[in-house]
């Protein structure tokens, strides 16, 4: 890739008859979903490379059937480790929760549209008379009733499912108690299902146009999802949590580190530029700058070599590409 203006702030249209600039190809890790891995021939779950340690703690977590609780700064790569399993496993598409401060245990669960089932079901007239009979006419409640993240990881199935619980430590203070139970018994309760005279009803779930058989108004695992939950350590979770944990502490990264984990994203890396970023960056992380590794990864992908050839343009994109993330 060279270094190409594109946009030259003039706002003047093509001339007629030309067609516009074709705009380059995104970095391998930028690519759509289902195209990552396209052109550079690479699965996205190959380029991740674990750190010492990390390869016991899954395997300790696979064993045990429990959580992987991982610990570290953001950009370490955390989200990226459930990836890797679930392609090593054969357990599919991942499932992502990104936790935030409002989310809710019954959020990742289910979710049931009421008022839309009511407004379905008043359109439903015949001869200018309510329809009363759902099951013969298509009120199906199923139809209102989405299973969420962690409740599709849930559903029984021939293999578990794999589950990323993104960022933990940003909850409100009770979920992660709200969670033990659900994780203990590796099931839970549709109330408006249970309630339900229809003892078989079909749900949608997380993935895209999936679906999954409810009974009774129950779902139960069965085998217990690979679950990888993340924090970045801002705060304490209770102990009766971290006990049905599998812990690990993500460490600080090395330029070793660094330089195996640009070259499995980008090939050869051999060149000076690459080397003078990945000290540039190591130095800041080691100065206590909040930086992420993707930032490192777009400086490498539009510097390395001479990409760039104006030595002051090449500085204010490696400033502006690599500066903090406003957090220590």
């Amino acid at each position: 890739m060279s270094w190409t203006p594109y946009y030259r702030g003039t706002g003047v249209r093509p001339a007629d008859g030309l067609e516009p600039a074709k705009l380059p190809a995104p970095p391998p890790w930028r690519a759509p979903s289902g195209q990552q891995g396209a052109d550079s021939g690479k699965d996205p779950a190959t380029t991740y490379r674990p750190i010492p340690g990390l390869i016991d703690a899954v395997n300790a977590a696979l064993h045990l059937r429990r959580p992987l609780l991982l610990t570290g700064r953001a950009g370490s790569g955390k989200s990226t480790v459930i990836r890797q399993i679930a392609a090593e496993l054969g357990l599919g598409q991942v499932l992502h929760w990104h936790v935030t401060s409002r989310s809710t245990l019954a959020d990742a669960l289910y979710r049931y549209d009421a008022l839309g089932r009511i407004h379905a079901h008043n359109l439903r007239t015949v001869d200018d008379k309510v329809r009363t009979d759902g099951d013969d006419y298509g009120d199906d409640i199923g139809e209102f009733v989405q299973l969420g993240p962690l409740g599709t990881a849930l559903l029984p199935g021939r293999r578990p499912r794999a589950l990323l619980i993104d960022e933990i430590d940003k909850s409100d203070l009770d979920l992660p108690s709200d969670l033990l139970d659900v994780l203990e018994r590796g099931g839970f309760e549709v109330p408006e299902l249970a309630r339900h005279h229809k003892r078989v009803i079909v749900a949608r779930t997380a993935d895209k146009d999936g679906k999954g058989v409810i009974e009774d108004g129950w779902v139960q695992c069965a085998e217990f999802p690979v679950i990888v939950l993340t924090s970045n350590g801002e705060r304490d979770f209770p102990a009766p949590f971290l006990r049905r944990c599998i812990r690990f502490n993500m460490p600080p990264l090395s330029q070793e580190t660094l330089t195996d984990i640009v070259a499995a994203h980008l090939g050869d890396i051999e060149d000076s530029t690459t080397a003078a970023l990945v000290q540039d960056f190591l130095k800041k992380l080691n100065a206590g700058e909040y930086v992420a590794i993707d930032q490192l990864l777009n400086a490498v992908y539009l510097l390395r070599g001479l990409q760039v050839p104006d030595a002051d343009q090449r500085q204010g994109l490696q400033d502006m590409l690599l500066q903090g993330l406003g957090r220590g």
